[in-house]
């Protein structure tokens, strides 16, 4: 165990990590206390030091800065230990929003805390929570996520694990990307489960997309999505349609003959119900069946 007194009763000579936040989008986000702070450390450690200098330069502040980002973490660490251990003052920023949420800096906070030196969070700008509070989803209990697996198979990894979720989930994506999560996600989830789409926070573009699974996966068909994003999905709150598991990894083709097939159906129901369980328009499903 450790105890940490953040402000009194300090008996050391180290310096104090402050972990930083900045804005997400808007400049005017950056509290009065993160400015004092970008200021008044010696040091600030950068996850790009390009994208930081013009925050800095927008406030005119001068303080030098230092690279640390995933790539030289395991060598950058050691050196900033060092330096907080003489006594210097460093403040960790990521380019945007929280250090440590889906950015580096978390094995620089581990590091710290096991030579002894002082953490210091400010709050800040998150925009998770930015998109939680104004989704209209239910913001408690939630569970935050951050960015998903790449690969597809990773993916439903993810999904089946979290399909039966009560609490409000949160992920990052990428605009390119959302209307493909959406779709993998849709057989877990069920295709009434709420999602909210925001985009560009804080930005002068900034826009929510609120509706059912399938709502939105179907206006996503037909427009396209700029700057990065957040999704906001229910959690579990009531039974829903979910594509049994012998139907979840055919093709819509192939899962209306499974059910023609398997439950002795004709095609239009079978079509029907392929159109219910994946939130797809029945004409959409038939033109698929019968090219």
């Amino acid at each position: 165990m450790k105890r940490q007194k953040s402000f009194k009763e300090i008996t050391d000579q180290y310096g104090v990590l402050y972990l930083i936040p900045t804005p997400i989008g808007n400049l005017e986000d950056l509290t009065f206390r993160s400015l004092r702070m970008l200021k008044e450390v010696d040091l600030i450690a950068s996850e790009d030091t390009r994208n930081t200098q013009k925050l800095l330069n927008h406030f005119e502040v001068s303080t030098k800065q230092i690279s640390l980002h995933e790539h030289n973490v395991k060598e950058r660490v050691p050196e900033l230990i060092q330096r907080l251990l003489s006594g210097e003052t460093i403040g960790q920023v990521s380019d945007a929003g929280m250090p440590s949420i889906s950015d580096p800096g978390h094995e620089f906070v581990l590091a710290a805390i096991e030579a002894g030196i002082r953490v210091v969070a400010l709050p800040g700008a998150s925009a998770g929570i930015t998109a939680l509070i104004a989704s209209g989803i239910l913001p408690q209990p939630f569970l935050f996520y951050g960015f998903l697996p790449r690969k597809k198979n990773e993916q439903k990894k993810v999904f089946e694990t979290l399909k039966t979720e009560k609490a409000t989930l949160i992920f990052y994506e990428s605009p390119y990307r959302v209307s493909k999560v959406l779709e993998q996600m849709q057989p877990y989830f069920g295709s009434e489960r709420l999602v909210t789409v925001c985009r560009e926070l804080t930005k002068i573009h900034e826009e929510y997309l609120r509706g059912t699974l399938g709502e939105v996966l179907e206006y996503l068909q037909e427009h396209e999505l700029k700057g990065e994003c957040c999704l906001i999905i229910e959690g579990q709150l009531k039974e829903e349609i979910i594509i049994p598991d012998d139907l979840l990894n055919l093709t819509i083709k192939e899962q209306v003959e499974q059910l023609i097939e398997t439950d002795k159906i004709t095609s239009k129901e079978a079509i029907k119900q392929v159109a219910k369980l994946r939130g797809l328009k029945k004409q959409d499903v038939y033109l698929e069946f019968h090219q």
